[in-house]
This record gives C-alpha cells, sequence and structure tokens, in this order.
C-alpha cells in the first residue's frame, strides 16, 4: 500500500479542533485552519507568536507561571480537567473552551500540542437547562402553595403538580444524557489524542533518523547500509499510512459516510485477489492455505467485504511467528457466506475476548506490536452494515480462529 501524503495533510488542515503546536520557549509554530477560525487570525499573525496571543489580558501572566512549571513536570492532559478556562480572540471577546495538552520531544526539544474546543454553545445550553429547571422548580413550588390554600381544587392542582414534575424529571434525564455523552465524546477524544500521540512519533522518529544516515553512505561499498534504511523509511510510511486508514474509516463510520453497494461478484476470486495482493507483506516462512467450496455468486458490497478480509488477514501475519501457516476458508450453507480466517499465533486471553470489538482496545499480549486497536472494531461496523455477524475463537499461544457471516443476496 502507496503512503499518501494528502491524508497526513487533511487530518490537520480539516480537523475540526483547533489545534496549535508550541516550543519549549512557548513559542507558537504551527496552528490548523480551525485554530484560525476560533480565535480570529491569519495563521502568518500566529506563527512566532507566544502562546499568550490566545489568552486574555487578565491571566496572561499567571499563564506564564502555568507554562513554566508545566514544563518542568509535562503530563498529559485531557478535554476539560475538571476547569473552566477562557480563551481571546484577537478582537478581545473572551469565550470558554475545553483544551488537551499532549507532549513529545523531538531533537532535545520538548513541544507541547494543545486542542481546543470552543464550548460556547455547550455553556450556553448547560444555562439553559439550569434556568428552565429553576424554572420548573419554582412552578412547583407555587402549585404546592396553591393547593395549600384551594383545598377545593386538590385534584386539578394534583394534575397540574404531577405534569410539572414530569417536565422537571424529563429535564433532568435529558441534561444528564447530554453530559453522559459528552464525557464518552471528550474520554474517545482523549483516548484518540494519546494513541495517536504514541503511534505517530516511533515511524516519524525512524523517517528522520533514516533519512539522515543515508545522506553519510556515499560509496558503492555502504549500498547494503543505504538499503537497510530505504527499507525502514518504506516500512515506516506503510505503518503511517495504516495507521491514517484506520483513523479515517473510523471517522467515516461516525459520520455515516460509509454507504453500501450491492452488485454480484464471485466470493472464491474476490478472497484469491485479496491474498495474492497480501503475498509480499508475509513474515519470513510464513504462507496462505486457501480452500473454498463457495460457487455460487453472491450479492453484497465487494469493497467492504474486501476491507474485513484485509483487516483478518492483516491481523494473522501481524500475530504470528515465522515459518507459519494462515488458513482462509469460503463456504456457504442455508444462503450464508462464511470465511474463517485461522492462524497459528500468540492467541488472545479469555479476559481480553469480550473487548476485543472495543475501540482503542489492544490485548494485554500484543502491546508491543505496533496497531491502533480500531481493526476488529471497524472490521465488526462493517459486518454489521452488511447484515451479517463476527465470531472468534482463541487459544493462547496456539492461535486464533475469525469467522465472518454474511447473506449471500441482500
Amino acid at each position: 500500500m502507496q503512503y499518501n501524503p494528502v491524508h497526513l495533510a487533511s487530518l490537520f488542515e480539516n480537523a475540526t479542533e483547533g489545534i496549535v503546536v508550541s516550543n519549549s520557549q512557548g513559542n507558537i509554530i504551527l496552528v490548523n485552519p480551525a485554530a484560525c477560525r476560533v480565535f480570529g487570525y491569519r495563521t502568518e499573525e500566529l506563527i512566532g507568536q507566544k502562546i499568550e496571543i490566545l489568552i486574555p489580558g487578565k491571566v496572561k501572566t499567571n499563564h506564564v507561571k502555568l507554562r513554566e512549571g508545566f514544563y518542568q513536570d509535562p503530563k498529559n492532559r485531557v478535554m476539560g480537567h475538571n476547569r473552566d478556562l477562557l480563551a481571546g480572540k484577537k478582537n478581545g471577546e473572551t469565550f470558554p473552551v475545553e483544551v488537551s495538552l499532549s507532549t513529545y520531544v523531538q531533537n532535545d526539544e520538548r513541544y507541547v500540542i494543545a486542542f481546543i474546543i470552543d464550548i460556547t454553545k455547550r455553556k450556553e445550553i448547560e444555562k439553559n437547562m439550569i434556568r428552565q429547571q429553576q424554572q420548573l422548580e419554582k412552578i412547583t413550588d407555587d402549585m404546592r402553595i396553591l393547593n395549600a390554600d384551594l383545598e377545593v381544587k386538590v385534584e386539578e392542582r394534583t394534575i397540574i403538580l404531577k405534569e410539572a414534575l414530569q417536565r422537571l424529571e424529563e429535564s433532568q434525564n435529558e441534561l444528564n444524557q447530554a453530559l453522559d455523552k459528552e464525557k464518552q465524546l471528550n474520554e474517545i477524544k482523549s483516548r484518540f489524542v494519546s494513541m495517536a500521540s504514541h503511534e505517530f512519533r516511533t515511524p516519524l522518529s525512524t523517517i528522520l533518523s533514516s533519512a539522515s544516515l543515508v545522506d553519510k553512505y556515499t560509496t558503492t561499498e555502504d549500498q547494503d547500509k543505504r538499503s537497510r534504511h530505504v527499507e525502514k523509511i518504506k516500512n515506516s510510511v506503510k505503518h503511517l499510512n495504516n495507521l491514517l486508514e484506520d483513523f479515517l474509516s473510523l471517522g467515516k463510520l461516525e459520520e455515516g459516510k460509509i454507504g453500501i453497494h450491492y452488485h454480484e461478484f464471485s466470493l472464491e476470486e474476490l478472497i484469491k485477489d485479496t491474498l495474492e495482493e497480501m503475498n509480499p507483506t508475509l513474515k519470513s516462512g510464513q504462507k496462505f492455505i486457501y480452500a473454498n467450496s463457495f460457487q455460487n455468486l453472491i450479492c453484497s458490497d465487494k469493497n467492504l467485504i474486501r476491507n474485513i478480509l484485509f483487516n483478518l488477514v492483516s491481523n494473522a501475519i501481524k500475530f504470528s511467528d515465522i515459518n507459519s501457516t494462515i488458513h482462509i476458508q469460503s463456504k456457504e450453507k442455508e444462503g450464508i457466506a462464511h470465511v474463517f480466517v485461522t492462524d497459528e499465533g500468540m492467541g488472545i486471553s479469555t479476559e481480553d475476548k469480550e473487548h476485543l470489538y472495543s475501540s482503542f482496545f489492544r490485548g494485554k499480549n500484543v502491546v508491543n506490536i505496533q496497531g491502533t486497536g480500531l481493526g476488529l472494531h471497524i472490521v465488526k461496523r462493517y459486518v454489521d452494515l452488511l447484515g451479517g455477524s463476527i465470531q472468534l475463537e482463541s487459544v493462547l499461544n496456539r492461535g486464533t480462529t475469525v469467522w465472518f457471516s454474511i447473506p449471500e443476496k441482500s
């Protein structure tokens, strides 16, 4: 798979959150369009400025101390962090924000990435909900007074009181649901920031290091060394591309932008073509064995099924040793197509199995193997879109079988 630099640029340029990168002196070195829109500046007005240009005047001095303290003891900070934060626009306006911080070191200098969200609308909604709740509580109090003064209308007032209490309860439930959803979104964003910061740093460092070393090997005798570093660069670029594909696929799924396109095709030919395409990714001595008893054409989404196969077979390769065999089988039963992928790899523990389809989850025994923890989550979402099901069996240190089933005709 070739690396497409447009993906990385798109991830930064089209992010809905503001992204600001500053160096150890607190100078802004990088800012995305979303941040410029939020603060009302042009890019060239921010680059090189102290980060305090985005802080309201009355708290700028205090922020300098906080920033210096942060660099002395840098820690990633998730959205919110139990504090109300204010930011300042170019025109002098202040507005509430949520900020998450992530830090990394490049060439012995520490940098800080700030993800910034304007939460003005959410604060207004919360104020409106509180105001409505207070109004409803006042109505309830008024009804109690009327009920005491007008005994003859007890039944009527009781009905009105019940309606008011129901409205109060409904308002409270809506507020709780909104806050729960906001909390879940913040947790996902924080996990994304942490995952992206960790997973992107390693291949980028490898590319930078190998690119620097290649220039030092100028003679014919150094060709082997040059080739090794070029291969490292290729593998790191391929890993970056896979990371971006996972993040972009998850984004499309979350936004409901994955459409289903049905047409007839040969499942056997699709599997053979996919395996042939993946042959170069096999480790030393690894091989595929494919068995097929499915002869009919299938009416489904060819691209989605290919993506499902690619993910499952990639996992089988990644989590298996050299000189191992990966078995793929396709068969039909009662109008349902079944595809099995079996490896001889490290397997999955019982306690990890129940979390495998969660986003960003990785088993305890694979933490040292590259990956985002999104593969099986995306596969599960694709299979669900096709009206199918997915199952898994695994034994630690003996291997794993994953199979998915989809209708032959949709």
